[in-house]
């Protein structure tokens, strides 16, 4: 990981829950490349028990260490969801929300705005 921690993929809970897939890391790492500006991951890792706390799928892909909710330090949500997903046009799972993006490396593409 060229611009990233893994501290910054682990859950929220503190349980340690760190793993991060090499494909999340280099999307994101061309995403801070491509804006030049860092990339806020707001959430990456969740364990089964925070993933229910904070409401997510029961299948969520950051249960997997696949996915992150992020930020790009001023640049607006829509600018980064319309980047990824001109850059990676056919694959990923790419999600629009008012003030982060959620993006994940999974096999299909998926794409949604909430």
């Amino acid at each position: 990981m060229e611009n990233f921690k893994r501290k910054e993929f682990a859950c929220k809970c503190g349980c340690g829950f760190s793993t991060v897939d090499y494909m999340l890391a280099k999307v994101l790492d061309d995403l801070r490349n491509h804006f030049d500006k860092p990339v806020i991951v707001t959430s990456g890792c969740r364990c089964e028990t925070h993933n229910k706390t904070v409401g997510g799928a029961k299948k969520s892909t950051h249960l997997f260490g696949i996915a992150a909710d992020i930020k790009v330090k001023g640049v607006g949500p829509k600018e980064v969801y319309e980047y990824l997903d001109s850059k990676y046009p056919d694959t990923f799972g790419i999600g629009l929300y008012i003030s982060w993006v959620h993006v994940d490396v999974r096999n299909i593409k998926t794409r949604w705005k909430s």
